[in-house]
Order: C-alpha cells, then sequence, then structure tokens
C-alpha cells in the first residue's frame, strides 16, 4: 500500500513535466501544466511578433472555468454513485486522449493561432487544470505535480535545515518532506526531458504517451484509502 501512495503523485508530475514540455515544443510555445507561465510567453510573442498569442491569452481563464467546473461537478458526481477522485482523473484521462488525437491529426501545428492548435492546446489545459484541482483537494499533504518553483525552494529550506544541524523537532518534518518533494522534483524534470526527447524523435506522436501514463493512475486511485472521497 505504501508503494501507491508513493507511485500515484509520482505518475502525476512525471506526467505533469512531458505534457507541459511537448506542449510547449508542439504548440508555439503554449504551457499546459502551468499555465500563469503563458503570460511571459505571451509577452514575449506581443513583442517578437511570433504566433500563438491568442492560445496562451486563452489558457489561464480556460484553466480557472475547468477547476470551478470540476469543483462543482464534484458535489455532484457521489450522487451518481460516482467516486470523486477517481471520477476526475478518469476525465483527465479521456481529456488527454481527445487532445492526443488532435495533435496526431491536426498536427504540427505550424501557426499557434489556427483552431486546430488552439482546440489542441485548450483541450490539454483543461486535462491539466484537472489534475491540479484533483491534486488540491484530494492530496494537499503531497508535493504539488506541476508547480516546481515552490517544491524546490522548500527543498532548499529543508537542505538547509538539515545540514545546519536544526532541532530534532524540526528535522523530523524536513527529513521526510525532502524526500518526497526531491522525487516529485525528479519525476517533473524526468517528464519534461522525456517529453523534448519524444516530440524530437515522433513529434506530435508522442501526446499518444499522456494518457497512457494517466490510465494507471485512476486505478491506483481506486486502491489506495488515503486519498478519500
Amino acid at each position: 500500500m505504501q508503494r501507491n501512495i508513493l507511485l500515484l503523485p509520482l505518475l502525476m508530475s512525471l506526467n505533469a513535466g512531458l505534457v507541459d514540455t511537448a506542449g510547449f515544443l508542439a504548440l508555439q510555445g503554449l504551457f499546459t501544466a502551468h499555465v500563469t507561465g503563458n503570460f511571459v510567453t505571451f509577452g514575449a510573442a506581443m513583442v517578437l511578433g511570433t504566433s500563438g498569442g491568442l492560445a496562451k491569452l486563452l489558457a489561464l481563464p480556460v484553466f480557472c472555468f475547468v477547476v470551478v467546473v470540476s469543483r462543482i461537478l464534484s458535489f455532484y458526481l457521489p450522487a451518481m454513485g460516482l467516486p470523486i477522485f477517481r471520477s476526475m482523473l478518469a476525465i483527465k484521462t479521456i481529456l488527454l486522449a481527445a487532445g492526443g488525437a488532435c495533435a496526431v491529426y491536426f498536427g504540427p501545428f505550424v501557426q499557434g493561432d489556427s483552431w486546430q492548435a488552439i482546440c489542441t492546446g485548450m483541450i490539454l489545459v483543461a486535462a491539466m487544470a484537472i489534475q491540479n484541482a484533483a491534486h488540491r483537494i484530494h492530496m494537499g499533504t503531497e508535493p504539488p505535480s506541476t508547480l516546481m518553483t515552490g517544491t524546490t525552494t522548500q527543498i532548499m529550506i529543508d537542505v538547509a535545515d538539515v545540514f545546519r544541524g536544526a532541532p530534532a523537532s524540526v528535522q523530523i518534518v524536513a527529513r521526510p518532506r525532502l524526500g518526497k518533494m526531491a522525487a516529485s522534483v525528479a519525476a517533473f524534470a524526468l517528464g519534461c526531458a522525456a517529453g523534448a526527447c519524444l516530440y524530437a524523435k515522433f513529434g506530435t506522436w508522442c501526446f499518444v504517451l499522456p494518457p497512457l501514463i494517466a490510465l494507471p493512475a485512476v486505478f491506483l486511485a481506486a486502491t489506495e484509502p488515503k486519498w478519500r472521497e
């Protein structure tokens, strides 16, 4: 059971890194997982005159809308006899499959503002929005699976506390947290590397992989009682 507790967050971090990097490369600089980064790339697109500005502008409101809808839907799922967490991960997997199908069918994307690129990008943004919402609601004690800046900061703080010989009351919290967060960052980084390499080798066909990675997470959530509905 402990293995499930560790594996589910790592799979989510791995997938987030893969989708984010592959999406950035395929969709003219669109971040699908940590969408606030699109503020920077939108500004760059406006200054440099590159394509994809509209997709970057739409990413945040689409992300926010999907999170709100996911939260509202979660209150109705039990009445339909459906588990909340597993259902959210299942919907995310379906969206990743749909986004992958669009990427393969319509790609490669020369223009980031084409309707095909925007449609593909927003489906992937919606999938990552659900992952973020599900993680925040049901896995609040686990390291974030998409936002690594805060995680890396906490890792460095814990490293400093361990090295300085902080009191046992501090280290008893810092050491296990350090391990979990370092594993999350490593999984995300591995996903980024995989996304870059697979896109370079296979182009938009690399988007076939994310739903295949996401699918086992649904079953892990179904067997793990730690994340109760």
